[in-house]
């Protein structure tokens, strides 16, 4: 396992496309320390930002000590291995990812696991804006893998997404799922407005607040347990609304009973 330790809080952003399992992997400690990254405008090695150790353990591959928070696209493509950061992570952790595992104990920037198409990333704080989406002028979100995120995310989290699994356990931004076509997404507490926009297919489930659903959504039935994945069910019971109809989607949209008694007048369509 390789440790690296910020050697002073960074003031420009640091793009560290090197700090990955795949590019670290049978290199000595020197030839790490010798990888080209950039500091700002300002081409820099890895050793002259961070503190480079080998540690006898095998897991995780990298471990990371300290805020890191103007560190972009750590684990970026990364295939295997693990890495564990203990602080703060910037943004694009884990974008483009293809396998392994990221953890972070602290909070990340915007673009974590976008276009991502493997692996676990789970993260111990708050999530920025477009969490698992696609980049700009691509159609391809989140394929595959699975994000948990103990705190809140940001806006327009999973746009695109097409495959995967995204469990959130405290609130979301506005237009969380935009032009969804697959995979699942939970969120344990408050999801903000247009939840659902435009999607195709996909399921999106809400146990919290939700103020309204779209106009372009149908109720369908009330469902009393919905499952986010194998071997875990979310006791209800929930509405169920399918949509986008605007889309002429599939998408399913289940939102708590209990904790949105303003949606009771749906239930005369029934």
């Amino acid at each position: 396992m390789i440790v690296l330790t910020p050697l002073r809080k960074f003031q420009l952003p640091v793009i560290a496309e090197c700090i990955n399992p795949d590019v670290f992997q049978g290199k000595t400690p020197d030839e790490i320390a010798a990888l080209k990254l950039w500091e700002g405008n300002k081409q820099k090695t890895l050793g002259n930002l961070f503190k480079i150790e080998e540690d006898k353990a095998e897991r995780p591959s990298i471990t990371i000590n300290g805020d890191v928070s103007e560190v972009r696209r750590i684990g970026m493509g990364m295939k295997e291995g693990g890495i564990v950061i203990k602080g703060n992570a910037g943004m694009h952790l884990g974008s483009k990812m293809l396998g392994g595992t990221i953890s972070v104990h602290g909070d990340v920037g915007g673009w974590a696991g976008a276009e991502m198409r493997g692996g676990v990333i789970e993260i111990h704080g708050n999530a920025g804006d477009y969490m698992a989406s696609s980049y700009r002028g691509s159609t391809e979100g989140m394929h595959k893998g699975k994000i948990i995120v103990h705190g809140n995310v940001g806006s327009d989290v999973a746009v695109f997404m097409n495959g995967g699994t995204i469990k959130i356990y405290g609130n979301s931004g506005q237009f969380l799922g935009f032009r969804m076509c697959s995979g699942k997404i939970f969120v344990e507490k408050t999801a903000d407005t247009r939840v659902g926009a435009c999607m195709t297919g996909g399921k999106i489930v809400v146990s919290g607040f939700l103020e309204e659903v779209l106009p372009t959504f149908t109720i369908d039935r009330i469902k009393s347990k919905v499952k986010i994945e194998e071997g875990e069910k979310v006791s209800g019971p929930f509405y169920v609304f399918l949509g986008d109809l605007a889309e002429k989607g599939k998408g399913k949209l289940f939102v708590s009973k209990v904790s949105n008694p303003h949606l009771s007048h749906y239930e005369k369509f029934l």
